[in-house]
């Protein structure tokens, strides 16, 4: 099967521009990245909404911002075994290993989210999640927090080297590509990922 030269470099742009959408700045930075996800959802060729749905495209659908969801949080050590996420795509299932968890508090509740790395290659990171509001008011299968091997953790994960201590920030959980379109496989968040206090910040479901 050939593969098209143009949609490879279409990629290269589309998350060249996600990534630049995670290093906004200022005090409007929340406003400005959800206004820059509209734009290249409507009209960029990698968009993962249908194209025949783009030209009525409104917009995605959002939480209001609510600081309370930037919580401080400390990454400690996991086993590092290995687990298999099944995409629900031709490519099967994806083969993570367990790089640390992130412990903090939500709603005063105390909570972990275990943090993931492609066995396939080194260095990227990638924490999906599921909370409460799955189904009714969020993707049903689960959100995405970060993932660094696609640049969508500037405004997301603030870190110190040297230190165990960060910031994460859920007010930029986002949907898989999946939630759009039925042509889309994604790796979703494993069980051990379930967050039983509800997430009331980030997207919202495409479709109501």
């Amino acid at each position: 099967m050939s593969i098209d030269p143009v949609a490879l470099l279409d990629l290269v742009d589309w998350r060249r521009r996600v990534g630049d959408l995670y290093r906004i700045g200022g005090p409007d930075a929340v406003e400005k990245f959800r206004e820059g996800r509209d734009r290249l959802f409507k009209s960029h060729p990698q968009s993962p909404i249908e194209p025949e749905e783009r030209a009525s495209f409104t917009g995605l659908h959002y939480f209001p911002h609510d600081p309370a969801f930037r919580v401080q949080a400390r990454i400690q050590a996991a086993d590092g075994s290995e687990l298999l996420i099944d995409t629900g795509g031709e490519d099967g299932a994806v083969r993570y290993r367990r790089a640390g968890e992130l412990v903090f508090r939500l709603a005063g509740e105390p909570c972990k989210l275990t943090v993931l790395s492609l066995v396939q290659y080194a260095g990227g990171l990638f924490v999906p999640f599921k909370d409460t509001t799955a189904v009714h008011e969020t993707y049903g299968a689960g959100r995405y927090l970060f993932d660094t091997a696609k640049d969508t953790d500037g405004l997301v994960l603030e870190i110190t080297a040297g230190s165990p201590e960060v910031v994460i920030d859920f007010n930029y959980a986002y949907n898989a590509s999946c939630a759009y379109s039925p042509r889309w496989a994604c790796p979703l968040a494993p069980p051990e990922n379930f967050l039983r206090v509800p997430v009331t910040a980030g997207e919202l479901n495409y479709k109501a």
